[in-house]
């Protein structure tokens, strides 16, 4: 059984990887946005996250102690040692899908940093009440556009639907516990992800109604895997196209 440390610092990875590969599947949209003020808004958003998983990083760099930098945890680690959620490895797919992917991160993320922000860890605090502020922006951007594509036309609604209903599946994964979410809640690190299933669901029915969308499915079985190194090709593609420079020039200074 691995150690307090070692689950901590498997926790404070999981909370990188997110925000990683979230980022970086976002960066794709720079130049492609639907009009110009969007393609800023979601290249900002990319930044944010990938600011953010600076951070975690960087800690569990110091928890891992030696020659470990947040390039190397980034850059030089395989698939099945990253601990991200499926859902923020899904592609791109078209704007409904980009927003109805980060809706349901967005909401979920925003519950787990308000949670985080009492955390027992002051690192760990810090780094959520900075990025809570960020996050309560992200939430509301892309609850907004899946209103606005909800209640748009026939097309933006049908459309929509079929990427809320897609992606609901993995969004579950955000509720199924692995044990360093168990050890980081017992020690009073992170919150009980399953206590914040209720209010994801009330925020996320909220929103769809609004968006005059169907409700969610609660027959849905989660898809799941991610938290557990287990990821979809997607994956791979994503670190190889984010990896490939640092991995053919693993001596360059820059």
């Amino acid at each position: 059984m691995l150690d307090t440390c070692d689950f901590k610092t498997q926790y404070v990875l999981h909370l990188a990887d997110d925000a990683l590969v979230l980022g970086q599947r976002l960066s794709g949209w720079c130049g492609h946005g639907p009009i110009l003020e969007q393609d800023i808004a979601i290249s900002n958003i990319s930044l944010d996250l990938i600011g953010l998983a600076r951070q975690y990083y960087q800690y569990a760099a110091e928890l891992i102690g030696g020659d470990t930098t947040e390039d190397s945890l980034a850059y030089f680690r395989e698939s099945r040692e990253f601990y991200n959620h499926l859902i923020v490895e899904q592609p791109n797919g078209d704007w409904g899908d980009t927003m109805s992917r980060q809706f349901y991160f967005d909401t979920f993320h925003f519950f787990q940093l308000q949670h985080l922000t009492r955390s027992e860890d002051l690192r760990l605090r810090e780094i959520a009440t900075k990025a809570l502020k960020e996050t309560t922006y992200h939430a509301q951007f892309s609850a907004e556009w899946i209103i606005r594509l909800g209640d748009g036309t026939k097309e933006s609604r049908k459309r929509v639907q079929k990427s809320i209903t897609h992606h609901f599946p993995y969004a579950l994964e955000f509720f199924e516990t692995t044990e360093f979410d168990k050890q980081a809640h017992d020690l009073n690190l992170g919150p009980d992800v399953r206590e914040l299933k209720d209010k994801w669901i009330e925020k996320v029915r909220e929103v769809l109604n609004i968006a005059t969308l169907d409700d969610i499915n609660s027959d849905a079985v989660a898809k799941k895997g991610g938290k557990r190194g287990i990821h979809s090709e997607e994956h791979g593609l994503i670190l190889a196209e984010m990896q490939s420079v640092a991995r053919s020039y693993p001596d360059a200074k820059w």
